[in-house]
């Protein structure tokens, strides 16, 4: 059996290890334009705030490739997939045969249409080559402005803050993290952010990024301009979904995909931040962990399903805790218990529906992170503890 993988992600990763557990004489090939194999994006803020060398962010050493027997390709692409006869071509002119293909393609950084956003010192981040090219521009730099108030906006700034820069956050919604947070956790999170010494602009629109031969500012739609020294442009991602169509395969938000992350193409499999499961794009490490080990083992012959994932963030700054899980129901619509303590700095939501937790938001600490997950994942019946839990006693789950 020859398998041949399209992405170096943990999706791929994690399918190829499933594949090798499952078939221990098959041919896995892994295919990737990145220069260096799988490593850790989430560490990529480490890199950028100079607390990390590249090496160090590398997940599975060469050794692991060579002892599961993977061959993986650095440096190319794969141009072209034709799923008659079974082949896929990649840039440098190589073809290879697959019984079983994946694809890991994940998710490309979404540029809005601002006027300017191709001028030099405009960025994205979704990649080390990203990393580096912001980490060159920005030596000797003292301001940078961050278009997007998100997770991976903030922890960006986090890092740029870290090396010497001051930060500023230019916001469409009116609160930070409008998917994690409800009004008063943001609130909470501002503050704190601002005492670390970030600069916010909420609702706001980006109407131009100014400066003649580069970025030197946002010409905000109020007219308000932020001066900068570089931008970097955090507004989500799409999944990559450009083979997938060329190839004839279903697309919608994403790759479609069965509970066996089969899509409508017998043998052809996806798996990550490009697939599209019972109308959910999921974009979290988990749920690409998650779908590449259950690919990979039905790729081998096995019969395992995916039935989804809880989404889940966590906000990766160090000094601040964040948790968001599930429906954190921040228009008040459903039963919440909710206990915040300014002074202290915390804020914890349990949020109920059909007498299980659908929801929980922790801030300032994280204590009883473990039980509540569990809690979420397994639709614990809680209808017999709700006094306990309105007092966020735990000790009931």
């Amino acid at each position: 059996m020859e398998y041949v993988i399209i992405g170096n992600g943990v999706a791929g990763t994690t399918a190829a290890a499933a594949i090798r557990k499952n078939d221990p004489s098959g041919t896995i090939r892994m295919i990737t334009d990145e220069a260096q194999p799988f490593y850790s994006r989430i560490r990529l803020m480490e890199y950028l705030s100079g607390e990390v060398d590249p090496a160090k962010l590398q997940i599975k050493k060469d050794a692991w490739y060579a002892e599961n027997r993977i061959d993986l390709i650095l440096n190319d692409r794969v141009t072209g997939i034709a799923p008659a006869e079974r082949e896929v071509a990649t840039a440098s002119g190589k073809k290879f045969r697959y019984d079983r293909l994946l694809l890991a393609t994940g998710a490309d950084s979404f540029l809005p249409p601002i006027t300017g956003a191709g001028k030099p010192g405009v960025f994205t981040l979704r990649n080390i080559r990203d990393a580096e090219a912001i980490k060159q521009y920005a030596a000797g730099k003292k301001k940078a402005l961050l278009i997007g108030g998100g997770l991976l906006g903030l922890e960006v700034g986090n890092s740029l803050r870290k090396a010497g820069l001051e930060v500023s956050v230019a916001e469409f919604f009116p609160r930070l993290l409008p998917r994690q947070t409800d009004p008063a956790c943001a609130e909470l999170l501002k503050g704190r952010l601002e005492q670390m010494g970030f600069i916010f602009y909420l609702g706001v629109k980006s109407k131009e990024i100014a400066g003649e031969a580069a970025a030197q500012g946002l010409i905000l739609e109020d007219g308000r301009r932020i001066d900068t020294d570089l931008v970097i442009v955090s507004a989500g991602v799409r999944p990559s979904l450009e083979l997938a169509k060329k190839a004839g395969i279903k697309v919608d938000k994403g790759i479609a995909v069965n509970d066996r992350l089969e899509t409508d193409i017998p043998g052809i499999y996806a798996a990550g931040d490009a697939v599209e499961h019972r109308g959910l794009v999921y974009g979290i490490w988990p749920a690409a962990e998650q779908q590449g080990e259950i690919a990979g083992t039905d790729m081998a012959g096995g019969s395992a399903e995916y039935h989804g994932t809880t989404f889940s963030n966590q906000l990766k700054v160090v000094g601040i805790d964040l948790l968001a899980v599930g429906d954190l129901d921040p228009d008040g619509k459903l039963e919440s218990f909710v206990d915040m303590n300014r002074e202290v700095g915390t804020y914890r939501k349990l949020v109920l529906k059909d007498n299980t937790i659908a929801g929980v938001l922790l801030f300032g600490s994280l204590e009883g992170r473990g039980k509540l997950l569990k809690a979420v994942e397994q639709k614990t019946d809680v209808s017999g503890i709700k006094e306990q839990l309105a007092r966020f006693d735990l000790s009931g789950l």
